[in-house]
């Protein structure tokens, strides 16, 4: 089963059925039965046709909930005939829907976990991991926003801020250990920063770009997670750094700055450096301070606080890390490196040993794993 084409064939198919009429909580109810009945049926006879598969299948189950549904049979006039069959349409409305999904009618909360469900082809918890929620809280989130939208005329696109926070939480996942999610994150990017003359595009286009140029490198063979400090640069990749930079300063270059414009130039100041030891920290702070000042989030407190520790030193930076949650995702860990930094390693290790406990994911959780063992080592060897 290739479920990277289901993710793909999701949003065309999604977009077929709300072109026939149908209302887009239905529609989406629709197309997650027909990828139920894909991954039941096509391990033992998969279809010539994927694409004009689903979308047959998923207009029946639309048809058959529709004709289930008394307080619908309105409505049985107009999807009583099954469109004739022909090849499925080319076009991709996958950009279309995140505008759509970006109601005015929703909260920008709720239109962005609807479409990082319904079109991005995120789980309800990776939704809820990237918002920090309970999965229940997530589930009932978007239980609630698609009633709203259900039976809304969807000729109202929502904001372009909306769209970009989604296309930057899909990108996040992906590059979190999924490069094709990345890539279609790119890829819609790239087709919103044609469409739309908006420098916070440009922001998040450099920022993806930027980080992405650097996928090969985050890696060791074995799939252990490679620090930034310890990346073969060679292995990054160069054109896609250029590209960055320039899309980043072509927007910076309209004084109106945004914080995806923001955390573009904290990436370009890693990606300008010739080796670790050479990263301008200084000006990196700087650069978190002004995304400081734009989000007032405290996750940029922490980043900030890590970077207070390379610029001025480890105890710098476990002070900046002092006046923050010490419930915020990764927080133990910043302050695990930076007590190792500071020599205090049995504390470093202690602490690292927490984080893996809290980690959101099996790569980080190794990650931080072998770090407190290599420090336990260490320090029985000292001993």
């Amino acid at each position: 089963m290739d479920e990277v084409l289901l993710r793909r064939l999701t949003p065309d198919v999604l977009a077929v059925l709300v072109r026939r009429g149908a209302d887009f909580a239905a529609a989406e109810d629709a197309v997650q039965d027909a990828l139920i009945e894909a991954l039941r049926v096509w391990p033992a006879d998969a279809p010539r046709d994927a694409k004009g598969w689903l979308i047959t299948v998923a207009w029946r189950k639309f048809l058959d909930a529709t004709r289930a549904d008394a307080a619908r049979r309105r409505r049985e006039d107009r999807v009583e005939e099954e469109p004739p069959p022909g090849p499925a349409p080319s076009a991709d409305d996958t950009l279309r829907l995140y505008f759509l999904c970006a109601h005015p009618s929703l909260t920008p909360a709720s239109a962005v976990a609807l479409t990082l469900r319904a079109v991005g082809g995120l789980t309800t918890r990776q939704i809820a991991r990237a918002y920090l929620v309970p999965e229940a809280t997530m589930a009932q989130r978007i239980s609630r926003a698609k009633r709203t939208v259900s039976g809304v005329r969807f000729d109202r696109p929502g904001d372009v801020a909306t769209v970009l926070r989604v296309l930057y939480l899909v990108f996040n996942e992906g590059y979190s250990g999924d490069v094709d999610l990345a890539a279609e994150a790119i890829r819609l990017t790239r087709q919103l920063a044609t469409a739309v003359d908006h420098p916070e595009v440009a922001g998040l286009l450099a920022l993806m770009l930027l980080h992405h140029a650097r996928r090969a490198a985050r890696t060791a063979p074995d799939g252990s997670l490679v620090p930034l400090a310890e990346q073969d640069r060679g292995r990054w990749d160069t054109r896609l750094i250029t590209e960055g930079v320039g899309v980043l300063q072509a927007a910076l270059a309209r004084d109106r700055l945004g914080e995806f414009q923001a955390q573009a130039a904290i990436a370009a100041l890693h990606a300008d450096a010739p080796t670790a030891e050479e990263t301008d920290w200084p000006q990196i702070v700087e650069w978190y301070d002004e995304l400081a000042r734009l989000t007032d989030s405290p996750v940029v407190r922490l980043n900030r606080a890590v970077a207070v520790g390379e610029a001025d030193g480890p105890r710098a930076g476990l002070a900046a890390l002092a006046g923050l949650d010490p419930s915020l995702p990764r927080h133990t860990a910043a302050a695990a490196y930076l007590h190792e930094r500071a020599g205090d390693a049995a504390t470093a290790a202690r602490l690292y040993a927490e984080a893996a406990h809290k980690a959101s994911n099996l790569a980080e959780r190794d990650h931080l794993t072998r770090q407190a063992a290599r420090l336990n080592t260490r320090g029985a060897r000292s001993r």
